[in-house]
């Protein structure tokens, strides 16, 4: 099953899973089949979050697709350019552009934890790009909204019709050189994307013409990575999102101090002022401390994550909440140490969810075509605290630093059991981790399906607001539907405090455009929504109608067993590889800045992930041993059924022989083979997959 922001992504989604691929392949397959229908919102010029529920494992595993600052960006060479007062990189600026992450976050997931190659799974996005879509309702009004975007640069033709204008709703557009670029990935991999070749050239050149310092070095230098994700327990689910440099916390912080909060006394009723205002108040205190410890987390050694998410600290925060009123201007705590984004979920038939958000931020970014591309340059340079230095803040801009990044994609399992709650995202900026929690307070606190609650009205509080440090906002504004009705709202201002702005039609973008699949943990079955903000829809397929037998054989699913053991072989050493050479990488990184011990740090978490890789790959080449075994037992037994059919006299005596031979081979498999690890009991094919809830039918070999 697939959500996401366009039907014709979604179908893509749908097709590689029909054809093979896992939900990795699936993901990424939709990525870049976005990039060519909603170019507005996300992009290859952009960046990347994902993560991957591995459900024979039960593991959910992050990869951070986000690029660094250019080497040579320093705040004084960025406050010589823009000037001393100058609060924020401008949006358009050469500074504003980060190494585009999105090409590497792609390939890297598909050789760590796919099934296809990258050509098989480019292949429908390359075909769509070459040959034209229709262009969607709300695209096409985005489309037109970031046109002053792309008139920035000189190569804004590339991404507007031959009249000079933003495609219309319904007009057939094509865009070739995008088509082209994919082209060059699907061949070469990351390699045709950030090494000395022709796209590498046409970014540098477009960043240098804009007054940024990029070179091809700080392209050849980006890497993934590979993270542990972190996670609070919310209303008996364990809610994961990826750490810093990324925004999840924020969530989980707001989620953590709800929890709290309802231990004092019952939370209030659904869609109350009473409930919004909680809500909004919890995560003002999460942006708060949001907005002064999220940052690179290779620069900021001591981000003390495990202490803001604590118990304790949630206890000390929740009770600055107020119940009656709204606060004036919350700041930060001090724990002790010890809409221009797209996101898409899918979970394939094995049960592995994917959650991925892709993003250029701020519509088209900087809206800088480099030449002959046909893709925009990301923008989230702006995120930078330029004045940061000034009061040691954390996410003071440095070179080769990622800054805080608003892209968070979410994924649940269950506490008990560890299987599969819910995938899904609510892209749009600062709005992500709000979402998160409304939409997850829907789900767990009020038990509504994944299409209620995302067609429920929401909230957003205004946080992006750049200051000079030291002064203050006084208060934020929450901008609310008019949906949540005039009683509710006029509460909200009245009652409570709080300064609200209200928002209806098209500007509904504001509120976020959600996707979300949910699984039945007794069923199995899936159940989907796509949020009604955006054009999308969700699509799902699954087996034959109960009681229409399955024609898989036993010896076909022998032979399924075998061909999946060996790619999942072939997997476990291509990310060991990439583990490996990351460690490398990062120890460099640190090395050279004098960071020992973070370093020491994140070599003992890769060790970790290493170690429960290899345990993985013994257990899977003892069971590819006895595969081969055994189908060199179905040759012989083959060869012995012809002659028996001849001769019953020598069918008789082999009898004896093959019951003494079969007592051997039990003792010999006993001594051979270990328990099984409990992560690799649960097979592709077992009674306990996931069902889809749509009409459309797989071949049962799939």
């Amino acid at each position: 099953m697939v959500a996401c922001s366009q039907p014709l992504a979604a179908e893509i989604g749908l097709r590689v899973l029909k054809q093979g691929g896992n939900a990795v392949d699936a993901a990424i397959a939709i990525a870049a089949a976005l990039n060519v229908t909603e170019p507005c919102s996300t992009g290859v010029g952009g960046d990347c979050f994902l993560l991957f529920f591995d459900a024979t494992t039960k593991q959910v595993r992050g990869l951070n697709g986000s690029g660094r600052s250019p080497a040579a960006l320093t705040r004084d060479q960025a406050l010589s350019d823009l000037g001393a007062d100058a609060l924020r990189i401008p949006s358009g600026h050469g500074h504003a552009v980060t190494v585009p992450g999105t090409v590497a976050g792609w390939v890297d997931a598909v050789e760590a934890w796919g099934t296809l190659a990258m050509a098989e799974v480019l292949a429908p996005a390359i075909a769509l790009a070459r040959e034209g879509f229709p262009v969607s309702p709300l695209t096409a009004a985005s489309w037109q909204r970031g046109k002053t975007q792309l008139l920035r640069g000189p190569h804004a033709a590339e991404l507007l019709t031959a009249e000079g204008e933003a495609p219309k709703a319904g007009q057939i557009f094509a865009n070739p050189n995008l088509a082209a670029c994919f082209e060059k990935v699907a061949k070469r991999g990351k390699a045709a994307f950030y090494e000395d070749g022709r796209i590498a050239r046409a970014i540098v050149e477009m960043v240098t013409s804009q007054g940024g310092v990029m070179t091809l070095e700080d392209l050849k230098a980006h890497t993934s990575t590979f993270v542990t994700p972190i996670s609070t327990r919310f209303q008996g689910v364990d809610v994961h999102e990826i750490p810093p440099n990324g925004q999840g916390i924020t969530a989980l912080l707001a989620l953590n101090i709800l929890s709290q909060l309802a231990k004092d006394s019952p939370l209030p009723a659904q869609g109350s002022a009473d409930e919004l205002h909680l809500q909004i108040e919890a995560l003002r205190l999460a942006f708060a401390d949001a907005k002064w410890f999220v940052s690179d987390m290779e620069h900021n050694t001591t981000m003390p994550v495990k202490e803001l998410l604590s118990e304790g600290y949630a206890q000390q925060r929740a009770a600055l909440v107020d119940r009656q009123k709204a606060a004036v201007d919350p700041k930060r705590g001090s724990p002790e140490l010890s809409c221009d984004t797209v996101s898409f979920q899918v979970v394939d038939a094995q049960g592995n969810a994917v959650s991925m958000v892709n993003s250029n931020y701020e519509g088209f970014g900087t809206g800088l075509v480099p030449k002959g591309c046909g893709f925009t340059l990301q923008n989230r340079g702006c995120n930078f605290e330029l004045h940061g230095s000034e009061v040691g803040h954390p996410n003071a801009l440095a070179p080769n630093k990622r800054p805080y990044h608003t892209i968070i994609p979410g994924l649940s399992t269950f506490a008990d059991s560890g299987e599969l709650h819910s995938s899904f995202s609510v892209m749009g900026g600062f709005m992500q981790p709000q979402g998160h929690v409304q939409v997850l307070s829907h789900l767990l606190l009020h038990g509504m399906n994944p299409q209620e609650a995302l067609d429920a009205p929401r909230f957003s509080i205004d946080v992006d607001r750049p200051t000079k440090p030291g002064t203050s906002e006084g208060g934020s504004t929450v901008l609310v539907e008019t949906a949540l009705g005039a009683d509710v709202i006029e509460a909200l201002r009245s009652q409570f405090g709080h300064k609200i702005r209200e928002v209806e039609g098209l500007k509904r973008s504001t509120f976020g455009r959600g996707q979300i699949i949910l699984r039945d943990p007794e069923s199995g079955v899936l159940c989907a929504g796509s949020d009604g903000r955006a054009d999308g829809c969700a699509m799902g397929c699954g087996p034959a109608a109960s009681g229409v037998k399955s024609q898989v054989t036993s010896k076909d699913k022998a032979i399924l067993d075998l061909k999946n053991a060996r790619d999942r072989l072939k997997k476990y050493q291509t990310r060991l590889d990439i583990e490996a050479n990351q460690l490398h990488e990062s120890a460099k990184r640190l090395l050279k800045a004098d960071k020992r011990e973070q370093q020491m740090k994140q070599a003992d978490e890769h060790l970790i992930q290493v170690l429960g890789m290899l345990d993985t790959v013994e257990w899977e080449t003892q069971q590819l041993q006895v595969f081969e075994g055994l189908k060199a037992g179905n040759s012989i037994l083959n060869a012995i059924h012809k002659v028996s059919a001849q001769n019953p006299l020598f069918c008789h005596a082999v009898l004896s022989e093959l019951a003494e031979i079969e007592k051997q081979e039990a003792e010999s498999l006993a001594a051979v083979l270990p328990e099984a690890p409990t992560t690799a009991l649960e097979t592709g094919m077992s009674a306990s997959s996931p069902l889809f809830v749509h009409v459309d039918l797989l071949d049962p070999m799939i």
